[in-house]
């Protein structure tokens, strides 16, 4: 339990639970009372929250695969690119970047002005029902937490591939059948929590939002926020 991977997971549950949590308990609220509120600074409370946190998902997900592919294509090198001390430095980054993502977010949702009627057409305060409701004019505000959150998805998404490559082109040159199978089974886990996590952010925060509609957007936002935080201790378990 003292390996790195472990150290990762412990910390992905961790951003799992703080993730679901900033908006499931209001969500199931809101299913059982007629009247659902929340204040303007509750909104924001529950916008940064859903940042900080997703966005650590994205990049523990990739310092993840970065570990995947040191212990298969440097084996020998491994306790020492993946000590301790480099998990630990590994992990501020994530959550120094994730703070900037969620600042970039507060700060602009403060720069929002609302003329009312302010009803919110999603189960949470997300960015872009409140966009839609603002009567602002300026466009900075929108861009910057876009800018900020596609760049984070973009970087990760890119130290996946790239790692994800290596790893493959270093099992295929292996010789024997047991060394293939063996490094193919310590990816499984971690390419299916990447394939689920990866491909509901891609479609809502990527995809050009004439693609779907507001229902479905609040479909994968459930998936990703409440469904994948609950399977992902049950893929990494089946292992």
């Amino acid at each position: 339990l003292h390996h790195p991977m472990y150290f990762f997971l412990s910390q992905l549950a961790f951003a799992d639970i703080c993730f679901s949590t900033s908006v499931t308990p209001n969500m199931l609220v809101n299913f059982l009372v007629e009247r659902n509120p929340i204040s303007y600074h509750g909104c924001v409370i529950q916008l940064s929250s859903t940042a900080v946190f997703g966005a650590v998902e994205c990049f523990l997900l990739a310092i993840m695969a970065y570990d995947r592919f040191v212990a298969i294509y440097k084996p020998l090198l491994y306790s020492i690119k993946m000590s301790t001390q480099v998990c630990v430095q590994f992990l501020i980054v994530a959550y120094m970047g994730s703070f900037l993502n969620a600042s970039s977010f507060t700060i602009c949702y403060y720069f929002l002005f609302f003329c009312g009627p302010n009803r919110v057409n999603h189960f949470f305060c997300d960015f872009a029902p409140l966009v839609e409701l603002s009567c602002s004019e300026n466009s900075i505000p929108v861009v910057v937490p876009s800018f900020t959150a596609g760049s984070i998805i973009l970087f990760t998404v890119f130290v996946i591939i790239v790692s994800y490559m290596y790893i493959f082109i270093t099992i295929l040159k292996m010789r024997s059948n047991e060394g293939r199978h063996k490094a193919f089974s310590t990816c499984t886990a971690h390419l299916t929590a990447v394939s689920l996590y990866f491909g509901t952010i891609i479609f809502i925060y990527v995809l050009p939002k004439s693609s779907y509609s507001t229902d479905q957007n609040k479909v994968v936002s459930v998936f990703y926020m409440v469904v994948i935080p609950m399977l992902n201790p049950i893929i990494y378990s089946l292992r």
